[in-house]
């Protein structure tokens, strides 16, 4: 077992609200650590072309954004490790954080909470034996995987029709499966999907039943309006509804909301821990997206600031 010298404040996240706050701290000379998790850069670098990020009038690759704010970090002096937060305690003061199946752990006086969000799934039955094997959450990953294929696409708001629109360039066909009668998604990006001749959208219509061998072949479709079953042969399904926070690790450690965002007071990133704060998707239910994810990490790290003046 390994104990870091004592750090003034630990970040857990590395998505645009970890980086963000990284950025702010190493600028302020506060000590501290950034733990960047599995997914390095977060759920943006699983996106195509950012466009609505500011400053970039052609628009910028998610991954390219993420690695800009990576090395920015780095320049002011952040120290950024590829680990991930194995436990957390916030019982005692400093906290310990256990990052290492060895047992190594970290001393903090403050921690900013950045672990984003997590796609969800559909909890059906067949879903989890297809996972990897036709099934995929992120289409800029897997997509290539599909080519000149046929594959579907589950959902109605923005994660599903910018999924739609990047495999139009790459499968033969792609059915847009929406569960109501109408998108929830944005009129610009509807307005590109619309104009797709590849893109085959299917209104009132869910998944029953992902059906196949080693891999997936068939997915059994419901329509809600008329009550009819229907089937589709494909090779791939990308499930885009939307996220969760991605908070399993601080359950009963911190005050959540019944969704499982934590929650921050005061038009703070303050929680109900003292030292302890929240950036980004982890505790923004309503916005959700990168450049209120950086705000909010700009703030947390002004308020670790005031918190670390306060106690030092």
């Amino acid at each position: 077992m390994f104990y870091f010298k004592m750090k003034d404040s630990i970040i857990i996240g590395s998505g645009p609200a970890g980086y963000s706050a990284a950025i702010y701290l190493a600028r302020s000379n506060i000590k501290h650590i950034l733990y960047t998790g599995d997914l390095q850069g977060g759920q943006l670098i699983t996106t195509t072309i950012v466009e609505n990020y500011p400053g970039f009038s052609k628009g910028i690759l998610g991954v390219k954004l993420m690695n800009e704010m990576y090395k920015q970090a780095l320049k002011f002096g952040s120290i950024i490790k590829k680990n991930s937060i194995l436990k957390i305690s916030f019982k005692k003061f400093p906290y310990h954080i256990l990052y290492s199946d060895n047992g190594d752990k970290i001393i903090t006086k403050s921690i900013i909470i950045a672990t984003g969000s997590l796609p969800n799934k559909l909890n059906i039955k067949t879903e989890k034996k297809f996972i990897g094997l036709g099934i995929s959450y992120c289409a800029t990953c897997d997509g290539m995987i599909f080519k000149n294929k046929i594959v579907a696409v589950i959902g109605g708001g923005d994660t599903a029709l910018e999924e739609s629109i990047y495999l139009s360039k790459i499968c033969k066909k792609i059915y847009l499966i929406v569960r109501k009668n109408k998108f929830k998604g944005s009129q610009y990006l509807q307005n590109k999907v619309y104009k797709k001749n590849n893109i085959h959208i299917l209104f009132n219509y869910k998944i029953l039943k992902f059906i196949g061998g080693k891999t997936l072949k068939y997915i059994k479709l419901f329509n809600n309006k008329n009550k009819t079953v229907k089937y589709k042969k494909l090779s791939g399904v990308f499930i885009a509804i939307g996220y969760s926070p991605n908070t399993l690790i601080f359950k009963n450690k911190i005050k959540m909301d019944k969704r499982g965002y934590i929650k921050t007071y005061n038009k703070s990133t303050k929680t109900n821990i003292p030292g302890v704060f929240a950036a980004g998707d982890v505790q923004d239910n309503k916005y959700k997206q990168a450049i209120t994810s950086a705000g909010t990490g700009c703030m947390a790290a002004i308020d670790v600031e005031k918190y670390l003046l306060k106690i030092n």
